[in-house]
């Protein structure tokens, strides 16, 4: 049940940090599970205190400024904040049980963590030191020790067709294509070109040859050019990695590459995790270059598979796992990474609104979508949407019930 505002200030004293003692249905404390979402810019937060098995019970909340402390007689449970995350007692208002989610809060939060994420691809080809390309998935070497003395961002996908709008004689540049030269690098917003003269690759007639000798050689190469559909593919674990252009350049993705300096060794990275990052950095850069919120995340064939609109990008996400045994506590720990209950993770993460839309799902939102000149087409490769698809449903399951929907949308978070 909910609390009036003058309840609410007087269960919580700003001298002694102290909740008081509060009887309602509930749950066993020691499975409780604590989520914290945090928007940095209006420094608010959304606490909730779940657990797993109902039943009536009394409980004491002690909140510090470091610190959140529950008792339930002798038990405790305390989640420890990190330094640069400082919660305002005072501000501690709107405390209500919520069925199904468990206690609410909302406070004020004092928050400038810059966790690190995936680092940027632009950054490590800029630093023009030698660099080693490898399959994310298998962790294939696909393009060794390459040295790029030129790294320039691509104009728009639609750029050749505004030019009409720009010159007042005709296109100039009708017969010039943007092709990298040997020591290029042409970053797209979620591709990138480099010149495949110096790249190893056999065609479409010789890859049935290759692979059989290959196979009793054990020296394949790395990558597999298929000119049938001018796909690239890992030759280890046959991902698709990109496009073989007809003009000599190689058409790679971001999701599917890692990059790192050739003096060091491939990097593992959790498929999950890096596809997150990735992601959320291209919704981040190209809402904020074009003030576009809205995507449609296609397949390399053309298939829509998602619909998703960006609604906050400065969020925090804290949480602690309480009993992982339990089937109803919810969690955003990636899979196999266990926690301790005293401690706590904190991730800078993007809030999404997404629609699936495989099998004909909402068909009729993405014909209106495809029509709409403010929705931003993605282009992935298929394997990757569905990845991404799994992702967000498995982000959108671990939330508590009550946050999952949103004006006919799901929702759901992307980590970085």
């Amino acid at each position: 049940h909910g609390f009036s505002p003058r309840e609410t200030r007087a269960l919580f004293s700003s001298a002694s940090f102290l909740w008081r003692r509060i009887t309602f249905l509930g749950a066993a404390l020691m499975a409780a599970a604590i989520f914290l979402e945090i928007r940095q810019r209006m420094q608010s937060g959304l606490l909730i205190i779940r657990s797993s098995k109902p039943e009536s019970w009394a409980m004491e909340i002690t909140v510090t400024p470091s610190s959140l402390e529950i008792k339930n007689g002798e038990d405790c449970q305390m989640l420890n904040l990190p330094p640069e995350v400082r919660i305002v007692p005072s501000s501690c208002r709107g405390l209500q049980y919520v069925p199904g989610d468990g206690l609410h809060v909302r406070l004020l939060v004092q928050a400038g963590l810059n966790t690190k994420s995936v680092s940027p691809l632009e950054d490590s080809l800029k630093s023009k030191k030698s660099c080693t390309f490898y399959c994310q998935s298998c962790g294939e070497s696909i393009i060794k020790d390459r040295t790029f003395l030129r790294v320039l961002s691509l104009p728009g996908e639609n750029w050749n067709d505004l030019v009409e709008e720009w010159c007042c004689h005709p296109n100039p540049f009708n017969s010039r294509l943007l092709h990298p030269q040997n020591n290029d690098c042409f970053l797209g917003h979620n591709y990138f070109l480099v010149n495949s003269g110096s790249e190893s690759t056999v065609s479409s007639s010789e890859l049935l040859h290759s692979l059989s000798q290959g196979e009793a050689s054990g020296n394949c190469g790395s990558v597999l050019n298929s000119k049938a559909n001018s796909r690239v593919i890992c030759k280890r674990c046959k991902t698709l990695l990109g496009e073989a252009l007809s003009t000599g350049v190689t058409k790679y993705y971001f999701t599917e590459l890692l990059v790192e300096p050739s003096e060091e060794s491939f990097n593992a990275i959790p498929r999950s995790l890096f596809i997150q990052s990735i992601v959320a950095q291209c919704l981040l850069e190209l809402s904020s270059a074009r003030s576009t919120f809205r995507f449609s995340i296609q397949g390399t064939e053309g298939t829509t598979y998602i619909l998703v609109w960006l609604l906050n990008s400065d969020t925090l996400l804290m949480q602690s796992s309480g009993n992982a045994a339990s089937n109803n506590g919810f969690t955003f720990f990636e899979h196999g990474v266990t926690s301790n209950s005293e401690s706590s993770e904190v991730k800078n993460a993007i809030k999404v609104l997404y629609h699936p839309c495989i099998k004909s799902r909402n068909k009729e939102l993405v014909d209106v979508w495809e029509n709409d000149f403010g929705v931003h087409p993605l282009t992935f490769p298929s394997k990757t949407c569905l990845e991404l698809l799994l992702i967000l449903a498995q982000s959108n399951a671990s939330l508590p019930p009550s946050l999952r929907c949103m004006n006919s949308f799901e929702v759901a978070f992307l980590k970085m």
